[in-house]
Parts: C-alpha cells; sequence; structure tokens
C-alpha cells in the first residue's frame, strides 16, 4: 500500500531533465543567432576584399550605446545575484535599470542612424554603408526582445515571483541579455577594425 502511495506520488511530480526546456531552448536561440551575426561578420569580410569599399568615421553614439549596454551588464548580474540572495527590492531597482538602459541603449542607436545620414552615408549607398546599417539593425531587433524579457522579468519581480526557489526566468533573462552584450562589443570592435 506505501509502495503505491510512493510511486502515485511520483508520476505526479515534474519529471527531471538533464538540461531545462527552457534553457536549452535558449541556447538554441543563441547559437543561432551567433551564425546569424558570423554570416554577416564573414559576408562583410568577404565584400570588403572585393574593393569599392568606402571608409567614412562611424557615429560616436555607437561608442555611446557600447558604454550603455555593457553598464546595463552590471545591473542585470546584480539583479540575479539579488535574487540568488532573495533580495526582493533590490532585484526590482536593478531589473528596472536594466531595461531603461536597453530602452537608451534603442534610442541611441537610431539616433545613430540620423548621424550616419548627416553624414551621407545611407542605406542604399556603398556595400560598406549597408552593412553597417543591416548588422546593426539586426542586433537592435534581438534588443527589442532582449529588453522585453527584462520587463517581463521585472513584472514577476513585482508579484514576488522572482526569489532564490524560483530563479529559472531571471536566469534566462541574465544568460540572454550578457548574450546581447557581449554580441554588440564585438560588432563594435568588428566595425572599428574592420573599415
Amino acid at each position: 500500500m506505501m509502495t503505491q502511495s510512493i510511486k502515485s506520488a511520483k508520476s505526479h511530480q515534474e519529471p527531471e531533465y538533464v538540461i531545462n526546456p527552457k534553457k536549452f531552448v535558449l541556447w538554441l536561440l543563441i547559437v543561432a543567432s551567433v551564425m546569424l551575426f558570423a554570416g554577416f561578420t564573414s559576408a562583410y569580410i568577404v565584400r570588403h576584399g572585393e574593393g569599392n569599399w568606402r571608409v567614412y568615421e562611424l557615429p560616436q553614439l555607437f561608442t555611446t550605446s557600447t558604454i550603455i549596454i555593457a553598464l546595463s551588464s552590471v545591473f542585470m548580474q546584480w539583479a540575479y545575484m539579488a535574487a540568488k540572495k532573495d533580495e526582493l527590492g533590490q532585484i526590482k531597482i536593478a531589473l528596472g535599470i536594466t531595461a531603461a538602459l536597453g530602452i537608451c541603449f534603442g534610442i541611441c542607436q537610431w539616433l545613430a542612424y540620423s548621424q550616419l545620414v548627416q553624414n551621407n552615408v545611407y542605406f542604399t549607398g556603398n556595400p560598406s554603408e549597408s552593412f553597417v546599417y543591416i548588422i546593426s539593425f539586426m542586433h537592435l531587433m534581438h534588443m527589442v526582445g532582449g529588453v522585453i524579457f527584462v520587463l517581463v522579468t521585472f513584472i514577476k519581480s513585482l508579484r514576488s515571483k522572482v526569489h532564490k526557489k524560483s530563479l529559472l526566468t531571471i536566469n534566462l533573462c541574465n544568460t540572454y541579455w550578457h548574450f546581447l552584450g557581449i554580441l554588440w562589443i564585438y560588432l563594435f570592435v568588428f566595425f572599428q577594425l574592420n573599415r
């Protein structure tokens, strides 16, 4: 009788996974994104080698947005560490600042496009110009998704659903956010070195 109740209790428990399915999907998305941007930067290098390549100054706001995204990663890490320590107030503050900095990053990127246009650098101009628009815009679209993810996590934290016994959402958000930051820093350095 007791063995039967233990078996029935086990059958109602969540199945144990080697890796959480949500983490697995996130890592698949990250790998796909890495491949996408590796393709873009490879195409950039190949096209650069063919000649007819215009050299121009990148917008100063790309530097500003790089600083902003690096700073946002610090706050995202703070939120994650606060969640592990069950410091609920700090989670909310850190996630709020992370989201605000993510929005500031997006605004900087958009204003950087205006700077490019003011410097006669157009999307339909020379291939060197088109690549900068396409690559940075694709990253910006990933950032929009990242900001939405941070806001969803922030709302969950307001409902006390992010704490040391419920870390999955903030863990996934933290991983994706750091990926976005590292990706942009790579792209920024890539643009600086391959003009």
